[in-house]
């Protein structure tokens, strides 16, 4: 016979029940409000008398009733951790302090912090920019590159700071227009995902980087493969300014996607070509090409179709063999992409499995300095320019990754913390509470794209004055000129090591002949790699 104590889990079920009786008691007898808690407490006991029975919940069998209180808090726990008690320093991913520094830059607001650093100087990590006795006032912070290779006929000349890859369909339509229209206002490109061009992008009338994906979505035939005239009609719009080939990305590296019939709206059909009622797939891997060599001549077809528009690729480095497969198929070809955007696994815009955003991939310092080294290694550095997207919101952030090799810095995050983002992270449940990631009309009404836009553009200018202010304090008259040498890392809480020590830029050519005794890990995955095959050598 079960004891008092174990029965004692029942004493809330218990207490509803009663209270039900003496409620409804209560209400014949004197009428009047005693109806409303005895309808409250049958309700209660009607779910007591459900919980006991259900299956699917072994704490609300053992507590009908109570047991609800648990899921209760389990629900709300990330906004009490969010407001009440996560410090402004705990990334979650992004703390507060970063969240508030976009914010306060977005609406134009004072992005002063008096009293001294909160950073702990003295900690493993810590890293910081060395400056000169004798800086430089810079007074045009709009900082360009020039991207486009001896093969590309129109050019680019980007902005160091654009809007990384998020698709219609991940994000609304609202936000799809404000950024875009943000991106117009401000002068700098906005990554269309790989959910091509849709109406929102047009009607933003910014430049566009038309990522093209395994779905090939713009671009796609009704079997699913790549249809070279459609790509065309794409590419060749004017607000198209560049094409991405995407092979990967940081937040989910080497998966696919499928978005469910029900998902797919009419726009969301018309802007990737696809048919409603049907499930929508994209491969974990590119049908038009299967060997590094069959890669770059994809990359030159893409160029021609586009009219000698720049054409590179975006990949989150995995086999770093098979990265040099691929340079060594730019060497046997003599086709080289424009440009290579390097995603850190940081990056997190894609909803994925946990073990994907957590366990697979490299981080973005380590990435980035393996393409600039390997591209300097094989005599194709001064062709290639080199993008770098991975939690870059700051001007820190973006003279650290100039510094350890790229030309210029993407960021999804950021500018969507820009356009109002609380980082709630529901972006997989179409619950968005401020209607940036969701394509719920009612929500997304909420996103005002006017006044979001200018928020947009004004995150933008204000990050690189910033970053203006950051070159000058380091005595240099433009961002592309930090090297490894003007960063510190902490590497203990005593020792400190220079960016060029951790980081070297190693020798121009040097995975091209013997003279160079550098490198050696390098060379040694440079002779397994093959142009005509990804796959590994025998052993």
């Amino acid at each position: 016979m079960p004891d008092i104590r174990s029965m004692m889990r029942y004493t809330t079920f218990a207490g509803v029940v009663a209270a039900s009786a003496l409620c409804f008691v209560a209400a014949l007898t004197w009428g009047g409000w005693w109806v409303i808690p005895t309808l409250v407490f049958i309700l209660l006991s009607l779910q007591g008398w459900h919980d006991v029975r259900q299956t699917h919940h072994s704490v609300l069998r053992n507590y009908p009733v109570l047991g609800h209180v648990r899921f209760l808090f389990e629900s709300i726990r990330p906004e009490i951790r969010q407001y009440l008690i996560e410090s402004d320093q705990d990334e979650e991913p992004f703390s507060r302090d970063a969240r508030s520094l976009v914010y306060q830059r977005a609406k134009g607001q004072e992005d002063k912090r008096p009293f001294g650093t909160r950073e702990r100087v003295y900690d493993a990590g810590y890293s910081w920019v060395t400056h000169s006795v004798m800086p430089i006032e810079i007074e045009d912070t709009d900082f360009r590159v020039k991207i486009g290779g001896p093969a590309c006929t129109q050019p680019y000349n980007a902005s160091l700071y654009n809007i990384s890859a998020m698709s219609f369909g991940s994000l609304s339509a609202n936000a799809i227009q404000a950024l875009n229209t943000g991106a117009k206002l401000g002068g700098f490109a906005h990554d269309t995902g790989e959910g091509s061009v849709s109406r929102y992008h047009k009607a933003g009338g910014g430049d566009l980087i038309y990522q093209v994906a395994s779905g090939y979505f713009g671009a796609r035939a009704e079997d699913g493969r790549f249809d070279p005239e459609k790509f065309r009609q794409t590419a060749n719009l004017d607000q198209v300014k560049m094409i991405e080939l995407k092979l990967s990305q940081g937040a989910k590296p080497g998966h696919g996607g499928m978005l469910p019939a029900s998902k797919i709206t009419p726009e969301i059909a018309e802007a990737r070509g696809i048919p409603m009622g049907f499930d929508c797939v994209s491969p974990a891997a590119h049908s038009a090409f299967s060997t590094p060599i069959e890669m770059m001549q994809f990359i030159g077809e893409l160029r021609t179709l586009s009219g000698g528009k720049p054409v590179g690729f975006k990949l989150c480095i995995g086999h770093r063999r098979e990265f040099m497969c691929m340079v060594k198929a730019m060497l046997e070809t003599g086709i080289a992409p424009d440009f290579i955007v390097v995603d850190g696994t940081e990056g997190g815009t894609g909803a994925a499995p946990v073990e994907f955003s957590n366990h697979i991939g490299m981080p973005l310092t380590e990435g980035l300095t393996f393409v600039h080294n390997t591209l300097r290694g094989a005599g194709l550095r001064d062709q290639v320019k080199i993008g770098a997207a991975g939690k870059v919101i700051s001007a820190f952030h973006l003279a650290r990754a100039l510094s350890l090799g790229a030309d210029w810095c993407n960021s999804a995050r950021g500018f969507m913390f820009s356009i109002g983002c609380i980082q709630a992270q529901a972006c997989h449940t179409n619950h968005c509470p401020v209607g940036v990631a969701t394509q719920d009309p009612t929500r997304q009404r909420a996103l005002d794209v006017g006044s979001k836009a200018e928020r947009v553009a004004r995150f933008h200018h204000n990050t690189l004055k910033a970053l203006g202010e950051m070159t000058g304090a380091a005595g240099l008259r433009h961002p592309g000129e930090f090297m490894p040498q003007h960063i510190m890392l902490r590497q203990g809480d005593k020792a400190m090591i220079e960016g060029n020590e951790a980081y070297p830029d190693l020798p121009m050519g040097f995975l091209l002949d013997d003279k160079h005794d550098v490198g050696v890990d390098y060379r040694n995955r440079w002779a397994r790699a093959d142009a005509a095959s990804f796959a590994p050598p025998p052993c």
